[in-house]
């Protein structure tokens, strides 16, 4: 089972205004010490081909970092980023896949757009929740091994959101697709199932936890 290890500091680049420095001079700060005191993001993961990793943690704490980490560690023609997929303005939804459209219907409906209005609406003219599932539709269709996926279901309602995780689930384990998803909220878990959980803070390295023992 492959090991990937993440270590990633950000140091302090800012530029020294006048008000800046007053601020440093408040808190008893000084640039080596802001540069000292830079926060490390960094964790040992395992994972495996069809395994779900879940990075969790409050806004601002690093998670998109380490989902950035992890994404430069394994082969770009592999993996495909939902942040990178755009919103065709020139055709419809169902005429973006290259599948034939009982496949694609599939795919569609996989992710909750199975209504007919948003199938043959622009993908540029969706809500941002329906645009967010278009585009983990898309990602599923290219058949890359690896789907990252950073703010995971941050704008969908709640049964939406379980639905989306019940059959992202369901599609790794049949397909063994690795997903690794980055988000804050948490009500999608026992139907997302993790095979991982990355749980970030502010402070310190990852918690890494395990759904069974590696």
């Amino acid at each position: 089972m492959p090991t990937y290890d993440i270590s990633k500091q950000f140091e302090w680049d800012g530029p020294a205004g006048e008000r800046m420095v007053q601020v440093c001079r408040m808190f008893g700060l000084t640039l080596d010490r802001l540069n000292r005191r830079a926060p490390i993001h960094s964790c040992r993961v395992e994972f495996d081909a069809g395994d779900i990793v879940f990075i969790t943690g409050p806004s601002g704490s690093g998670k998109s970092v380490l989902l950035g980490e992890l994404e430069r560690q394994v082969p770009e023609s592999e993996s495909i980023n939902l942040a990178r997929i755009g919103l065709p303005s020139d055709k419809t939804v169902i005429d973006c896949f290259d599948t034939d459209v009982i496949t694609s219907l599939k795919m569609l409906s996989r992710v909750g757009l199975s209504s007919v209005f948003s199938m043959v609406n622009k993908p540029c003219h969706l809500s941002e929740g329906q645009q967010y599932r278009f585009r983990m539709a898309q990602a599923l269709a290219t058949g890359k091994r690896f789907v990252f996926a950073d703010e995971f279901a941050s704008g969908l309602d709640v049964l939406t959101a379980m639905t989306l995780a019940f059959n992202l689930h369901k599609f790794a384990k049949r397909t063994g697709t690795t997903f690794i998803l980055a988000s804050s909220r948490r009500d999608c878990l026992m139907d997302l199932c993790p095979d991982v959980i990355v749980t970030k803070d502010f402070t310190g390295p990852a918690q890494v936890t395990y759904k069974t023992a590696r």
